[in-house]
């Protein structure tokens, strides 16, 4: 089968829709559960090629949530801590490699995640099926299913959730196209090779950089490959913590990606990790009770008392300067750019959330003052004379 019909295309009122195969060739894809439409598809096959780079680059499993054509969240096989099995509510599950890389890459942002495509590099199994079957997801894109697996994911959503097994001999063609009112634009395709020989000029005093780090600027760089530009992405231990993708201006792409970067590890704090819900709170409900804790806003909702619908008890108040305190804690951050740092205000930024390397292409007027600000911090950053832009 060389071409599948869809519902609409991005919106409803734009029809007919489909994709199809200029040639004979069949799709590379089959649809095992569902009927997934033109945004779902636009997920899944950037988010494949997304974990499909990183096994290639890093040999680990790899997954990816993806929502509206960018990942809200990316990571390699790294075993999770207690810690961050609890806030991402899986402390409850036996969980495999590319089950944990899918709880990672859901759990840096569960907000931005909510009803995301899953994007899996391995064969998706019962522990990732069972996952996901709790989650608000619309669908996986994986290179096949075990038959448990398969079970578990053809009941959810009452049997329409969606489920793509995607043909890894599938290669595209290196010229691409799309039309933009009426009009073909043509390229050939971004096939550049993300690897460790990107971070060999270092212009910093600083110029260490240990295998997590550089596992981790490979995680951040091709995450930001597949992300809207302008785009900025945090990483630790293996996963983004951070994407701020979309933005017209580098610095609020920085501050983004950075202030969900200091979300995430404010999740992690005792106070935040002992607060007292109560039972049968959906996971959703929690991550939007947290976020708010977490925030100045907090001090409204314990004006209004809306505390009662979901503790068992007033919680203290997380201030400020407390929560301050735990994020000047942060550290080991790696920070990619998908183009040049034109200030050193991005790099005062990335600091504050705890950033020690960083990559990013290099080449602004004002390289130097960006070089001088990463040395007053110790930061090691490597030139990687290459830019990402995605659109």
């Amino acid at each position: 089968m060389n071409e599948m019909l869809l519902k609409y295309g991005c919106n409803p009122n734009q029809k007919p829709s489909r994709i199809f195969m200029d040639n004979d060739t069949d799709l590379p894809i089959q649809v095992l559960n569902g009927n997934p439409g033109f945004i779902n598809l636009l997920d899944a096959f950037n988010s494949w090629q997304l974990v499909s780079e990183l096994k290639m680059a890093t040999g680990l499993p790899a997954a990816a949530s993806f929502k509206h054509v960018s990942p809200a969240g990316a990571a390699v096989y790294v075993p999770l801590s207690d810690t961050l099995k609890k806030i991402y509510f899986v402390d409850d599950l036996a969980l495999t490699p590319i089950a944990s890389a899918y709880a990672a890459a859901r759990g840096s942002d569960r907000m931005s995640s909510y009803g995301d495509w899953a994007a899996l590099s391995e064969i998706c199994d019962e522990a990732t099926a069972k996952l996901l079957s709790r989650e608000v997801s619309d669908g996986v894109i994986a290179p096949g299913y075990t038959e448990e697996a398969l079970t578990i994911l053809r009941k959810k959503r009452k049997g329409t959730y969606n489920v793509v097994q995607m043909d890894t001999s599938y290669v595209p063609a290196e010229i691409e196209r799309k039309t933009v009112f009426g009009i073909t634009f043509e390229q050939g395709r971004n096939n550049l090779k993300i690897n460790e020989n990107l971070f060999n000029e270092l212009p910093t005093q600083n110029k260490k950089l240990t295998q997590d780090e550089k596992r981790d600027l490979i995680v951040s760089l091709i995450t930001l490959k597949y992300t809207q530009s302008n785009s900025v992405c945090y990483v630790k231990n293996g996963q983004a913590i951070g994407v701020g993708a979309g933005q017209q201006s580098r610095i609020h792409c920085t501050r983004l990606a950075g202030n969900k970067a200091d979300n995430w590890f404010l999740r992690q704090a005792p106070k935040v990790m002992n607060l007292p819900f109560k039972k049968d709170i959906r996971r959703a409900d929690r991550d939007n009770t947290i976020d708010i804790y977490i925030s100045d806003d907090y001090m409204d909702v314990l004006a209004d008392e809306a505390w009662t619908a979901f503790f068992t008890e007033k919680p203290d108040v997380f201030t400020r300067e407390e929560r301050c305190d735990w994020l000047k804690t942060q550290t080991g951050v790696a920070l990619g750019s998908d183009a040049f740092f034109p200030f050193g205000d991005n790099i005062e930024r990335a600091y504050k959330s705890g950033v020690s390397v960083i990559a990013q292409p290099g080449g602004s007027i004002r390289d130097d003052h960006v070089i001088d600000t990463c040395d007053k911090y110790g930061i090691a950053m490597a030139f990687t004379g290459i830019r990402l832009f995605h659109h």
